[in-house]
């Protein structure tokens, strides 16, 4: 298995040729190349690939590879804002903001998610699931629900748990793609749902520019659910009788609710009204940490969560710092073919530094790489948050062999519902990445249309 991680982590270099590496350098970035791919990339490309093949030692790996990207940019390079400790300096002052609400938000999600686990709403859904297949495919949109306002490793967790109970821990490993691709479809949309659209939402992008995300997932979910649904009828029918005399906490309930209307208003409110000052202060995570703490007098959330929590969350982190120390001018030009190329490596390389560096570049169309980026790791299982948190319940999902075998669905789902979105949408990009709803222009005179798609193939 770890060869084929090798593999596959390295045939991503040849994404990107040397010539777009090279294209439209800034003089003051300029450091060593190897065949002509910067070294920074290369540094950037080993921290994932050991982040995948040492998953015990994942922050750890990552906190070196920060370290090592940063010694080589203050040593070689520079930093975009200038060189030395003053230039990193520099660079953490235009990125703090951006980094201090991921953090708020990626703990606060974590109780915003046992909060919803303890209203035992997952536990009656299965009340509500038909019997055969077709009720396989209904706890798959139950979870494409759930991920759009819960974060998806919550919603492929609680998926996972329910599958575990209704088909009495006997679950398909095709059906466990299909719920991590349900889970990654369910997020792709929605600025609360996903880390990476969280990350558009805090660098000004409107959740109305995301939302056209659902035409694609919407697909995707039927392509891969209806299958993956037959594949687990198959091994073992839905049983949902063990759910009788469960009680949902209403209380909790509405602790999410209001959870999530604080964080919503606050965004609207600042980016609308106080547009001038959205980059000087992390409004939104603040907000949620306001409502968690006025709420926890009446339900305490698991506070025993936040260690574990914040050990995955400066993980994450240190990916999206590695992300912006990356010469992105080198990167190739958005376009709606890099968007789809972007679902593919997202498969391998985690999603979370991929849409940082598209977030830098910007030029995307931001409902379409929401997409290619949410639901695109969903090919394997490594491939996002979610289906690594689902693997470390279900140990027998760890297979890229067996995922691939048994999941072909989620691919085909992919690819077809990218091009339906592109022919039903169309390609909208926007020149700048911050406030995209309100005050870009978009990124070429005319709004593109897709392009004839055999030509690109």
């Amino acid at each position: 298995m770890n060869i084929h991680r090798i593999i596959k982590l390295f045939s991503v270099l040849s994404f990107c040729p040397a010539t777009a590496w090279a294209n439209a350098a800034s003089p003051s970035l300029v450091g060593p190349s190897i065949v002509g791919i910067p070294v920074d990339f290369i540094l950037f490309a080993l921290v994932l690939l050991g982040v995948a093949l040492f998953h015990n030692k994942t922050l750890h790996v990552a906190l070196v590879g920060v370290t090592t990207i940063l010694l080589y940019k203050m040593i070689f390079t520079g930093f975009k804002h200038g060189e030395g400790l003053s230039g990193l300096a520099l660079h953490f002052q235009h990125e703090w903001v951006i980094l201090a609400n991921l953090l708020c938000l990626l703990m606060g999600f974590a109780l915003l998610s046992n909060h919803f686990e303890h209203s035992k709403v997952p536990d009656v859904l299965p009340r509500f699931l038909p019997s055969g297949w077709v009720g396989g495919f209904v706890l798959l949109v139950l979870i494409f629900i759930l991920s759009s306002f819960l974060d998806n490793i919550a919603a492929a967790l609680i998926g996972g748990t329910v599958a575990k109970t209704v088909f009495r821990n006997k679950v398909h490993i095709g059906y466990l793609a299909a719920i991590v691709a349900a889970s990654n479809a369910g997020g792709a949309g929605s600025v609360v749902g996903d880390t990476t659209t969280t990350m558009m939402w805090i660098a000004g992008i409107s959740p109305a520019d995301v939302f056209h995300a659902y035409v694609g997932a919407i697909v995707a979910l039927f392509v891969s659910g209806i299958p993956g649904a037959i594949q687990q009828n198959r091994l073992a029918p839905l049983d949902s009788s063990g759910t009788v005399g469960v009680r949902v906490d209403g209380v909790r309930v509405a602790i999410v609710a209001f959870i999530l209307v604080m964080a919503i208003t606050v965004n609207m409110v600042v980016n609308i009204k106080f547009n001038e000052i959205s980059d000087t202060f992390p409004f939104i995570g603040v907000a949620v940490w306001v409502a968690i703490v006025a709420s926890s007098p009446v339900r305490s959330p698991d506070w025993q969560l936040l260690p574990e929590t914040f050990k995955g969350s400066v993980f994450l982190l240190s990916l999206v710092v590695c992300a912006s120390l990356m010469p992105v001018e080198k990167l190739p030009v958005a376009s709606w073919v890099t968007a789809l190329g972007l679902g593919y490596v997202s498969a391998v390389f985690d999603n979370i530094p991929l849409t940082a560096l598209a977030i830098k570049q910007g030029g995307y169309d931001w409902g379409t790489l929401a997409y290619s980026v949410g639901f695109g790791g969903s090919m394997i299982w490594f491939g996002s948050s979610a289906g690594v948190a689902l693997s470390n319940m279900f140990h027998e999902a760890k297979s890229v062999g067996q995922w691939l075998r048994h999941g072909w669905h989620v691919i085909i789902a992919y690819t077809l519902g990218f091009f339906v979105m592109l022919i039903v949408v169309g390609w909208h990009p926007t020149a700048d990445r911050y406030h995209a709803g309100t005050n870009a222009q978009p990124a070429s005179s005319t709004t593109q249309s897709p392009p004839s798609i055999p030509a690109h193939r």
